[in-house]
């Protein structure tokens, strides 16, 4: 059998424009949910399913010149497609895992700040997942980990710097959080606000407080409405770190936590309170780099926007309070995976063995409202 690794995958498609042609075979649903940038879906799964020789009409007008590379869910159905690629003479591999390897690839960049320090912001690709590490003075914290903490180690040891804190802008839906176990491996604090700390062992923030890193300032400021126990931070007003309360073209939903059942609000309420709380973030200046936890599609690091350029390309933002409360609360679009076990999950409700985290979080992030 013919694969290529994830990590290998990712490298190709930002060096190679014209030598790999990635071709998702699941059905188109599936695929428009989520798939790796670049791909092209040829649903011919059912056929792969029955009877190979069926897929082949289908797969005749991919380019001859290319190298294929076949996409599914877990790399079973591709491997047949491969197959059946290279008895029509095509070059054909397979992509290890399918959609659950591509949801592990991460990579990182620096991100252009004006502060005493540095700032790196780590993208998953596959889940359109960010997250930041920042550094100064030998000193680090990490904000919003995957549970891949590799990732972050690694970038640890890259700045030659000294854990000292981990913190999440809210507990998850989308993704299972490392912060509690990174924290724990380098004894260091894990933040997170109690209305999202549950029943999971994190040292309580709040609004205004200031938590040290080098010689950095990070104040705490609750934005709740998407959780109740949401967060953003302000990193010396250069830099706000806002989680899912704000992206860069929308914000975030309102009904996964009433929903999960872990919220005794309404989502009317939660709308009216995110109303509020972006309200609060708009006082920022202007200049400061708006970074949030999530970018849809398949985000390449480091994805920045400046608070005025958000305010000029989010319709939430010029929404007075009723509209916004309106549009938030009828216009529901579908949900991230798994996402009540997930949150429970990121609360410390529930408990899931750590060869189930890859499956229980794979799919899109469907965190944004629409």
């Amino acid at each position: 059998m013919s694969e290529i690794s994830p990590e290998e995958l990712g490298e190709q498609l930002q060096t190679d424009e014209n030598g790999l042609l990635v071709v998702d075979i699941r059905h188109e649903d599936e695929f428009d949910d989520w798939h790796v940038p670049g791909s092209v879906n040829v649903d011919v799964y059912d056929e792969l399913a029955d009877d190979p020789d069926k897929a082949k009409d289908a797969l005749s007008g991919l380019p001859e010149e290319k190298e294929i590379i076949t996409v599914c869910g877990a790399g079973i159905a591709a491997e047949t497609a491969a197959n059946v690629l290279r008895e029509m003479d095509y070059t054909a591999a397979t992509l290890e895992d399918g959609m659950n390897g591509w949801s592990r690839v991460h990579r990182h960049a620096a991100v252009s700040v004006d502060l005493d320090g540095t700032l790196v912001q780590v993208a998953r690709p596959g889940k359109g997942c960010l997250s930041h590490v920042l550094v100064s003075d030998g000193e680090a914290a990490v904000f919003d980990p995957s549970h891949y903490l590799e990732e972050y180690e690694a970038i640890l040891d890259e700045y030659d710097a000294e854990l000292v804190g981990v913190f999440d802008t809210h507990a998850h839906a989308d993704h299972v959080s490392g912060a509690a176990e990174l924290a724990d491996r380098h004894d260091v604090p894990y933040y997170l606000h109690p209305k999202d700390a549950l029943a999971i062992d994190a040292s309580p923030i709040d609004d205004e407080q200031t938590v040290s890193v080098g010689s950095l300032d990070i104040e705490v400021v609750h934005t709740p409405g998407h959780s109740e126990g949401s967060v953003s931070f302000d990193i010396e007003e250069g830099a706000l770190i806002t989680g899912d309360t704000l992206f860069h073209e929308s914000v975030g939903r309102v009904e996964l936590g009433v929903e999960a059942g872990i919220e005794d609000s309404n989502v009317e309420q939660n709308a009216a309170t995110l109303y509020e709380s972006l309200q609060r973030l708009q006082d920022r200046p202007d200049d400061a780099l708006v970074l949030p936890a999530h970018d849809p599609g398949s985000p390449e690091p480091p994805v920045t926007a400046t608070l005025g350029e958000v305010r000029e390309r989010n319709e939430d933002l010029g929404r007075d309070r009723e509209e916004f409360i309106q549009e938030l609360a009828s216009d529901i679009p579908d949900h991230p995976p798994n996402f009540e076990r997930v949150k429970r999950t990121n609360v410390g409700q529930e408990s899931v063995p750590a060869d189930e985290l890859a499956e229980l979080e794979l799919g899109p992030n469907n965190c944004a409202a629409e």
